[in-house]
């Protein structure tokens, strides 16, 4: 008989070998117009914060180093599609918001990647799987959330970020 570890591990692995095997299928078949997966993630994160956000709460949400993400941004606003505003709340600080054109960027690869995913995801799991799976990763990452309750939740709905 399997142990409980022995099971966790080959779960956590096949969880890891599907979110990887999805990961670059869409990234392969993505249109990024343009844009380098992580640019759209920086317009993604943006499009949920009408305030805008810093570039370390930018960092964490993408996954970037604070000077990486720093560069990033800095080719982003050089190419028009965000902008950055000083921080009311902090002085030493700004915030990075889309523009209507990086807004409108957003929304068109948004949608198509949308679709991808939609497709992707149910090329095999009916809609409760779909359901029962999206309540298990939420629960395997409830008491990180709760550890930080004022992180930013990053939207699970692609088609809706699109909108």
């Amino acid at each position: 008989m399997r142990s409980n570890a022995r099971i966790a591990n080959e779960t956590w692995e096949a969880l890891f070998r599907a979110q990887a095997t999805i990961a670059a299928e869409l990234t392969v078949r993505t249109d990024w117009a343009n844009l380098l997966p992580r640019e759209y993630g920086v317009l993604y994160a943006l499009s949920g914060a009408p305030n805008g956000l810093r570039i370390t709460d930018l960092g964490e949400d993408v996954l970037l180093t604070q000077p990486g993400m720093s560069r990033l941004v800095g080719r982003l606003e050089a190419r028009g599609l965000v902008r950055r505003e000083d921080d009311p709340d902090d002085a030493r600080a700004c915030r990075v918001l889309l523009t209507s054109e990086g807004a409108a960027l957003q929304r068109t690869v948004g949608l198509s990647h949308g679709r991808l995913v939609a497709g992707v995801m149910t090329r095999h799991l009916d809609r409760n799987e779909l359901l029962r799976l999206g309540d298990l990763c939420r629960r395997l990452t409830a008491d990180l959330e709760r550890a930080d309750p004022g992180k930013r939740k990053r939207r699970a709905d692609p088609l809706e970020a699109a909108r």
